[in-house]
C-alpha cells in the first residue's frame, strides 16, 4: 500500500498544530505548570481557553503515533482487532488507529 499523500497530509497537520502551539507558548509541560501557579480563585478561569491547546496537543500525539506506524509499517491495520482499517475510513481519519467498528 503506499500511504505517501496520507503520509503527506499528517506531516503538514503536524507542522501546523506544532506552529499553534508553539504561538501561544504551550508546551504540555508549560501548561501544567501554568495551571498550578494561578491562584486557586483564577484557575477555572482559562478552563474553556485551555481546551483548544488541549485538544491540540491530543492530536499532535495521534499524529505522532500514526507516522510511528507509517515507520513500522503498521499503519492502515487496526491496533485492536488487526484487520485493515479501509481507505475511506484512513481518508476521514488518516491518524486513526482502530477501524471503524473498534472505534465505535
Amino acid at each position: 500500500m503506499d500511504f505517501s499523500a496520507r503520509k503527506q497530509i499528517l506531516e503538514t497537520r503536524r507542522q501546523q498544530l506544532a506552529g499553534l502551539l508553539s504561538r501561544t507558548g504551550q508546551t504540555p509541560r508549560a501548561r501544567r505548570m501554568g495551571s498550578h501557579r494561578q491562584p486557586r480563585s483564577e484557575r477555572g478561569a482559562g478552563c474553556a481557553i485551555e481546551v483548544l491547546p488541549y485538544a491540540s496537543h491530543e492530536e499532535l500525539r495521534r499524529i505522532e503515533a500514526a507516522l510511528a506506524r507509517l515507520r513500522d509499517g503498521s499503519y492502515g491495520y487496526c491496533r485492536i482487532c488487526g484487520d485493515d482499517m479501509g481507505d475511506d475510513w484512513l481518508d476521514q481519519r488518516p491518524a486513526s488507529a482502530f477501524c471503524k467498528t473498534c472505534s465505535q
